[in-house]
């Protein structure tokens, strides 16, 4: 397993040789549609470092996009995936049952909020586990109709583009999609300026009048919102929206598939509001880099499908269920929770302190290690996407992963395995200022 110094190292330019190559070979190899923020190739990884191809060593506030939570090659995980390796690579569930897949249904059950009895199925991706969930929650209530959100990300496939609100990259061209899908605005506080009481209802006056209470089988939301900004709810939103699920028959469905596993200081971000939902989606974080997903939750939701309804072939393989227990493990032993709020208390204070004296920064938000900057005109407040791309190519440059998002492609996320030594952080955190300051 790589062992790295936890030090940004810049030994050529990016892309250097090895990568130029690389790419030539990838554009002939792969269709154009697979792109990268990155102008390179990795190596190896080590907690809050990658080496690319050509030595350089980078800063990781990317994480795999939410999924090397504990690190990159964390020792365990390598650890417990090459013992399963050497034993079991795969048999298939649906052919003959391994422990594996039911020590992390046990682990998930115990971990996801509530006390009710609740199960777990295994998956490979997190659009998987929004498809089951919704499969499920159709099933439960023999109703049809879906609510999503504005700035809603639930993934890639027919259905999840239609969850998903972003119509470009994701969904152009691609239609038609997946019918009972209806849209509602969500809460957006630094936007629409409406407390968590009044967002809620004017969601649900929306859910009411369009679609009819009686019809709805699932309300899906991220507790924060990944791809469509980092959007915190405002306090007591998720709570009223919960509420109106169970007064009305419906499932209330918190994808947790970016904010799970640790990386708001909680287990599950629903869990800074006292949200239980339902049903819970996890994927990303979960298994260390290994493909995992799940859906957790009531016992008489989760078995509402009869036998051979849920799973596939691949579905909660050995190896990737070796890695969650490990995983977890991690997250426990190290009291990582804490130390992904602890991340995100100095980031939040730092970046606040940068949006004192620069009026180009709308807000920054975020809880634990999941943060973000939302970049707009001074004047307008309009969103201000040019600056934000040109503030995270020019980190880029100076050897810092870094990732944007949102609606309006202005917003700056930051991802940093929470495993990441304090001095790293920090340097990583000085080339995201000086990037902004290079841009006045």
């Amino acid at each position: 397993m790589a062992t790295l110094p936890q030090t940004i190292h810049l030994a050529t330019p990016m892309p250097g040789p090895e990568a130029s190559a690389l790419d030539e070979r990838a554009s002939s190899a792969l269709p154009r549609a697979l792109t990268a923020a990155m102008p390179t190739f990795a190596r190896r990884t080590d907690r809050g470092v990658l080496e690319d191809v050509d030595g350089n060593r980078l800063i990781d506030f990317g994480s795999g996009i939410a999924v090397t939570t504990v690190g990159g090659a964390a020792a365990p995980v390598v650890a417990a995936i090459r013992e399963q390796a050497e034993n079991l690579t795969h048999t298939s569930f649906a052919v003959t049952r391994y422990a594996g897949y039911v020590d992390v249904a046990e682990r998930l059950n115990a971990l996801t909020p509530g006390s009710s009895p609740k199960k777990t199925a295994l998956f490979n991706s997190g659009a998987e586990a929004v498809e089951n969930a919704i499969k499920l929650a159709r099933k439960h209530t023999g109703r049809q109709a879906v609510i999503c959100f504005d700035h809603a990300f639930h993934g890639r496939t027919s259905l999840t583009m239609g969850l998903t609100a972003k119509a470009a990259p994701y969904k152009g061209g691609f239609g038609p999609f997946a019918p009972e899908l209806y849209r509602v605005p969500g809460s957006y506080p630094y936007r629409d300026g409406l407390n968590g009481q009044a967002a809620a209802a004017r969601t649900i006056s929306q859910i009411e009048k369009q679609v009819g209470a009686s019809s709805v089988a699932a309300v899906i939301i991220e507790p924060i919102q990944g791809e469509g900004g980092f959007i915190v709810p405002a306090p007591g939103f998720l709570s009223e929206l919960q509420r109106w699920c169970h007064d009305n028959g419906a499932v209330f469905i918190a994808d947790e598939i970016q904010s799970g596993i640790a990386r708001t200081g909680a287990w599950f971000a629903c869990e800074h509001e006292g949200v239980v939902p339902d049903l819970v989606t996890t994927a990303k974080g979960l298994a260390g880099g290994m493909p995992l997903s799940a859906v957790t939750g009531s016992a008489e939701i989760m078995d509402s499908a009869g036998p051979g309804a849920l799973g596939g072939t691949y579905c909660g393989n050995p190896v990737a269920c070796a890695a969650a227990l490990a995983t977890l493990d991690m997250i426990e032993e190290h009291d990582l929770l804490k130390r992904a709020d602890t991340i995100g208390k100095t980031g939040i204070r730092l970046m606040e302190s940068w949006k004192a004296e620069d009026p180009r920064i709308g807000e920054a938000r975020g809880r634990g290690a999941m943060m973000a900057l939302e970049l707009v005109d001074p004047v307008s407040q309009e969103p201000d996407a040019a600056l934000t791309a040109a503030v995270a190519a020019a980190a880029r440059s100076r050897g810092l992963i870094l990732l944007t998002c949102g609606t309006y492609g202005n917003v700056i996320r930051l991802l940093p395995p929470v495993t990441m030594p304090d001095e790293l952080f920090a340097e990583g955190m000085g080339i995201l200022e000086q990037a902004l300051r290079d841009q006045s």
